[in-house]
């Protein structure tokens, strides 16, 4: 299959940004009990430290409550499932380090949960060499999934399901004039273009776009650059620390609707904007956790009961997103090696993980385009 000019434009560029390892930091493992020649081990590589570590804790904390209840209830047929997790600090190079030593030294069954862009990016060629799949990630950049990979698979929608669903939104309360604040990362310079796309595709105009430091230090510059073009909405491209500043700003500047990608709902920065969170968007991908009303949320619940945590979105992305692998793996069965795990997913067709639905196949390794839109109201309070 050709791809689309700008696709394979996208690409490159995702493998040169992948090869710069623009942040660098010390790499460190955990494990999720002793070694066990019996266990099933899956690998994750993730931001454990750097400035973007704070946001992962809670999604790591997720996981682990997952293969905690997992391995409880009996693991892939009496065989537990066991995680490596190891400490890239956002840095592709570092990455691809950590993936080939889940693979060559602990020969993973499995990859899962890495969290960034230009890291998957950096890992696909080797998943492809080693023949050893990816199953969910923390990152829904379109340009991974322009081009069917034979060892990656998907569990949530996309960043550009995610900006589709917002503009649609926005569009239909009459806001068609948009301006964008992005992360000044790879994660962003890739997510612009999309942005761009879809204004063009849904008759939005894109009147305005600013980049945004990791850290949100250029916030009220940012803010008032958008303001001066009369934006009658906001799109925050961006995740982490930036929020809080940026959401001030843009409250100080131009009072206009602001929708944020899904990654960005993190509780302690939701909190720490207080009132100033009152009316903020955000995408959702996935069930609403808040409320146990299917089987998967009443599992999330109780698992959060037992460790004595209080139930949210941050938790939960990680908690449902290994939960669609230890489906896999047990699907797959006792006997479940690398390539056994692929045929079982492609084989899958559509499921109901206990109120989430996903659908896999030969040519569709992406499972999920589920996409709603949260709005905090009162108190903080969510509003579906």
């Amino acid at each position: 299959m050709h791809q689309h000019p700008r696709r394979r434009a996208t690409l490159a560029r995702l493998a040169a940004l992948a090869a710069s390892g623009w942040l660098g930091g010390p790499a460190r493992a955990q494990s999720s009990a002793a070694a066990n020649g019996n266990d099933i081990v899956i690998g994750q590589s993730a931001h454990l430290s750097g400035p973007l570590a704070a946001t992962m804790k809670p999604v790591i904390r997720g996981q682990e409550l997952a293969l905690e209840e997992f391995n409880r209830r009996g693991g892939v047929a009496g065989r537990k499932v066991r995680l490596i997790t190891l400490d890239d600090a956002y840095d592709p190079k570092r990455c691809v380090e950590n993936v080939a030593s889940l693979i060559d030294k602990h020969n993973v069954t499995a990859l899962y949960g890495l969290a960034s862009t230009a890291n998957v990016a950096a890992v696909l060629p080797l998943l492809a060499e080693k023949k050893v799949p990816l199953v969910g990630v923390y990152t829904g950049a379109p340009a991974l999934r322009a081009k069917q990979h034979p060892y990656f698979f998907t569990t949530m929608a996309s960043y550009r399901d995610e900006v589709v669903q917002m503009l649609r939104n926005l569009s239909t309360v009459g806001r068609t004039k948009i301006a964008v604040a992005y992360h000044n990362s790879p994660f962003g310079q890739l997510m612009l273009p999309v942005v761009e796309e879809v204004c063009r595709e849904l008759g939005s105009t894109l009147v305005a776009k600013a980049p945004l430091e990791i850290s949100g230090s250029d916030a009220v510059a940012a803010a008032q650059t958008l303001a001066a073009a009369s934006p009658q909405a906001v799109l925050f491209i961006a995740f982490g620390p930036a929020l809080v500043p940026f959401v001030k700003a843009v409250r100080a500047h131009l009072g206009v609707p602001l929708y944020a990608l899904s990654i960005a709902n993190a509780k302690p920065l939701v909190e720490a904007l207080g009132d100033e969170a009152r009316g903020l968007a955000f995408a959702r991908i996935g069930p609403y956790p808040l409320r146990a009303t299917t089987p998967l949320t009443r599992d999330y619940a109780a698992a959060m009961e037992r460790a004595k945590l209080p139930v949210d979105f941050d938790h939960f992305f990680g908690y449902s997103n290994l939960r669609v692998l230890l489906e896999m793996l047990r699907r797959a069965g006792r006997t479940v090696t690398p390539q056994s795990l692929v045929t079982t997913i492609e084989a899958a067709g559509k499921i109901d993980l206990g109120g989430y639905p996903l659908s896999f196949g030969p040519q569709n390794h992406h499972g999920s385009s589920m996409v709603d839109i949260l709005i905090i109201g009162p108190g903080g309070r969510y509003i579906q």
